[in-house]
């Protein structure tokens, strides 16, 4: 039987948060959920907020993160933001915390989180998540609730800003890295300091 074909960005995103949870916990397998779908997300040629976000609610951890490494300076907040989002998924959660707090003050993550104390909020859902983690300690549920208000709030916000219509030239959402970020690709090249520390 064929996999479903999904057209638009509402089918896609619809069908993704009803067949998977909402990301809490890193996933046990460096795989996506569905080779399939990986391919239906990267084929609607979005914007890469919207098509990282898709790519994070299928698991495909690796797709997102080639994404975000070309939205990881100012102005593409979005990108930052999500670059956080994906470390918290990944489970690198200081990472996650120094993401966030790089965007702290953006329209984008207040949309999401709100209110003065946005970032505390988020840094405590952070170390909720970690806590379930590693001390299995809190409610999966709980967590995997305000998951979704996170995600589809940061969902609504790049649908609204960048439209889920084609954007054959990525490219043009593209910024230049940061000179601390090119010093840590570098590094990263040559494999002296590790993986994926930015």
């Amino acid at each position: 039987m064929a996999p479903p074909t999904f057209t638009t960005f509402d089918s896609l995103y619809a069908h993704l948060t009803t067949t998977y949870s909402y990301p809490v916990l890193a996933s046990q397998s460096p795989n996506p959920y569905s080779k399939a779908l990986s391919h239906s997300i990267a084929s609607l040629s979005l914007h890469p907020t919207l098509e990282s976000l898709l790519h994070i609610l299928n698991g495909d951890l690796s797709s997102a993160h080639f994404l975000c490494r070309h939205m990881q300076n100012s102005p593409a907040w979005e990108g930052m933001y999500i670059h956080g989002l994906l470390h918290r998924v990944e489970g690198d959660y200081r990472n996650a915390e120094a993401w966030y707090g790089n965007v702290a003050e953006t329209e984008c993550f207040q949309h999401a989180w709100g209110g003065e104390h946005g970032l505390e909020d988020a840094k405590a859902f952070i170390r909720r998540i970690e806590r379930l983690r590693k001390e299995k300690v809190g409610s999966l549920k709980e967590l995997e609730a305000e998951s979704k208000r996170e995600v589809d709030a940061l969902v609504d916000w790049c649908k609204r800003k960048f439209g889920t219509g084609k954007m054959e030239d990525a490219s043009q959402a593209w910024v230049e890295p940061s000179e601390e970020h090119r010093k840590i690709a570098s590094k990263m090249l040559v494999g002296g300091e590790g993986w994926r520390q930015f």
